[in-house]
């Protein structure tokens, strides 16, 4: 009785043993599914992560649709390098400019038949009081030009005055031969024309010989005309004309920068409200004109940037 006692009781100590042995192998693999558990949601959080990020980015570049800029015939170098770049890096982004002139560039975003109104000027008072925001991008200067025959090579801001107001009328009071001045200027509403006689103080003075309408046809006209003398924005200057200095100063991004060649204007794209409140795609394409690489590009047409 004795002996199937103990025998009973060896058995029982042995489950016992074997249940505990289970028991604990249990609880390691409970330990190392929480581990896994907790592994696996570490990394999803990671993967979740990374794809807001990845999210974000696309979004980024996910802008569609399209922009209008109308205005400054001054600013078409400006503004057709800045769409093409512009489109380059937003591929399903449309930039559609028009260049009729500041004033209906800024009439145009006023209206809201724009998104923005390109001006080679500053917004005048009432313009600004129909909530039209001024955006200045860049510093252009406007150059003096004349046909490449012209003996003259500098002009002082004095005789430049004279020329356009139809005091003095032959070049040969200006260190040119015997030879009458054709007076060539742009049309009323021309920014260009604007900023020229504001900063010369010659609003509603000047005795223009042809007032035309594009900054390309008084290149073409001075170009072509004996005698002739015109203004037109920096960027677009050629060997076609030649260019005057100013009281013995060329006309050049450095001098302008410098303040000591005086005859300089603002290049401003006009919105409706401040930047901020404008569609994405504006907002995106303002952003990249502050950017260095806009920057760069401002100063790849001859221009310098506004800040």
């Amino acid at each position: 009785m004795k002996k199937n006692m103990m025998k009973t009781l060896a058995i029982t100590g042995l489950t016992i043993l074997a249940m505990g042995a289970l028991a604990g192998c249990g609880s390691q693999n409970a330990e190392t599914k929480a581990a896994d558990t907790t592994t696996t949601a570490a990394a999803a959080n990671d993967t979740t992560a990374a794809g807001s990020t990845a999210g974000t980015e696309a979004a980024k570049g996910d802008l569609k649709g399209s922009i209008s800029m109308v205005g400054s015939t001054s600013m078409e170098k400006f503004a057709t390098a800045l769409g093409e770049v512009f489109m380059e890096k937003y591929p399903s982004v449309t930039v559609q400019t028009e260049f009729v002139g500041s004033g209906a560039g800024i009439e145009a975003v006023g209206n809201g038949s724009a998104d923005i109104g390109n001006s080679s000027r500053n917004l005048k008072d009432e313009e600004k009081a129909k909530g039209i925001n001024e955006n200045i991008v860049a510093i252009d200067g406007i150059a003096v030009v004349t046909d490449s025959k012209n003996a003259a090579e500098n002009l002082t801001k004095d005789q430049l005055i004279n020329i356009y107001n139809g005091t003095t009328n032959n070049w040969k009071d200006l260190g040119g031969a015997d030879q009458p001045i054709v007076v060539i200027g742009r049309e009323s509403g021309s920014g260009t024309r604007t900023a020229f006689e504001e900063l010369l103080k010659l609003e509603n003075k000047c005795k223009y010989s042809n007032e035309l309408d594009s900054t390309g046809a008084v290149m073409a006209k001075v170009a072509s005309t004996p005698g002739a003398i015109g203004y037109v924005s920096l960027d677009v200057l050629d060997d076609t004309v030649k260019t005057l200095k100013l009281e013995n100063t060329d006309p050049t991004p450095e001098n302008i920068k410098a303040g000591s060649y005086f005859l300089s204007r603002p290049f401003v794209m006009a919105t409706k409200g401040e930047i901020s409140a404008q569609n994405e795609n504006v907002k995106a394409l303002f952003d990249f004109i502050y950017s260095d690489e806009g920057k760069e590009l401002v100063k790849s047409v001859g221009l310098i940037p506004a800040n």
